[in-house]
């Protein structure tokens, strides 16, 4: 394996380097956070080329707990991992949450491999992610670990073989 330099890291990881632009250009990467991003991408093109599934379009970015719509007005939050035992990001609006005021109609979490490339796709309805968020009291938000049981329990829609 051939070691790279931090100055030759920094290249390939930078906001300027040609492939971020790349992505940028081509709509992968929208924001900062370019593991949600990738996510939110196969997202949406795993929903938009099944037929079974609703064509989905992405929120602006910096809408809360609201990543992208149907054409019927659902609203999706995808959160996007790299490990079957992760943790998902931050679902803020703790105190409508804790009042099960429906913030979204489902949750799509996006598991990727150590390549970035799609591994697990899950979709939890309000009910599924109600059931399976936890506290988070340093944050004051709430959460999602994935566990086996998590997994076994919801509507998966995609799987690597």
């Amino acid at each position: 394996m051939k070691n790279l330099t931090t100055k030759d890291l920094l290249k390939l990881i930078s906001p300027n380097s040609d492939v971020r632009r790349e992505l940028t250009n081509r709509g992968v990467i929208r924001s900062g956070n370019i593991v949600g991003d990738i996510g939110e991408y196969y997202c949406e093109e795993f929903f938009n080329k099944t037929p079974s599934l609703p064509n989905l379009v992405r929120s602006p970015p910096g809408v809360r707990n609201v990543d992208m719509m149907s054409r019927r007005g659902e609203r999706y939050s995808v959160k996007t991992v790299t490990s079957r035992r992760g943790t998902t990001g931050s679902f803020w609006n703790p105190d409508s949450i804790r009042k099960n005021e429906k913030n979204f109609e489902y949750l799509v979490i996006v598991i990727l491999d150590k390549l970035y490339d799609l591994e697990l796709l899950l979709r939890l309805s309000w009910d599924d992610f109600f059931e399976y968020k936890r506290y988070n009291s340093r944050m004051d938000n709430f959460n999602i670990s994935l566990t086996n049981r998590l997994i076994n329990s919801v509507e998966i829609l995609y799987e690597k073989n």
